[in-house]
């Protein structure tokens, strides 16, 4: 079951009166608890299309569909439904906020849902990064790696069908970036979680199911 559709996706921005098009007719769909790749050049669309993906922004003509729904015909309901309960989001910047602990930052999610058991599932959630010793520690005192992990389990915690990583381990040694590889596929392995992940980084392909290069704003490859 496809969990991700883009149909002909095509994305036009205004700079400076003039227009870019970010996305040329992208087609293209990730399945539930597959781990799709999208390589290419910076400028060459990738976070344009997470960006769709997440229905963080919305194309300019063509059709992004999420768990079946078009994302472009939700309302701001649907919307804030969509993002908090069927996708997750992981950045390379990591994006935790710094006056909350771990578990703080993990359960927060839950709470802006009303989700019974927040603290409960945000501790389950650092344990399955291994993290539930450091659950109490605040972003300061994590490592690269460990917060990264943080990140993780904070997009893990709601159960998403869908998470869209932008280049996870852009900001981590190859040793820590491994670890953070092995965590992504084990999520589509034991939750069904569909990733797709954008990546500079050819060795991130090697846990990948498929790899998808784009370049100029299409996929060319793939």
């Amino acid at each position: 079951m496809a969990i991700l559709q883009t149909e002909n996706a095509a994305k036009q921005y205004f700079a400076q009166g003039e227009a870019v098009q970010a996305l040329r007719g992208v087609t293209m769909e990730v399945a539930a608890g597959e781990f799709v790749a999208l390589v290419g050049r910076s400028g060459c669309g990738k976070s344009t299309l997470l960006n769709l993906a997440g229905a963080m922004d919305f194309p300019t003509s063509g059709l992004v569909r999420v768990d079946g729904a078009e994302t472009r015909a939700l309302d701001d309901t649907g919307l804030t439904a969509l993002r908090r309960v069927k996708v997750g989001f992981i950045f390379q910047n990591f994006q935790l906020l710094p006056t909350l602990s771990a578990a703080e930052n993990v359960e927060l999610p839950l709470l802006l849902a009303g989700v019974a058991k927040a603290r409960e599932r945000a501790e389950e959630a650092l344990e399955w990064v291994e993290l539930r010793n450091e659950m109490n520690r605040m972003p300061h005192q994590l490592s690269g790696g460990q917060m990264q992990r943080v990140a993780i389990a904070r997009a893990l915690v709601h159960k998403p069908k869908l998470l869209l990583a932008d280049e996870p381990i852009g900001n981590l040694d190859t040793t820590t970036g491994n670890i953070i590889l092995d965590l992504l596929k084990r999520a589509t392995r034991e939750m069904g979680t569909a990733i797709l992940m954008a990546t500079h980084s050819p060795d991130s392909t090697r846990v990948t199911d498929r790899t998808l290069e784009m370049r100029d704003g299409r996929i060319v490859t793939g």
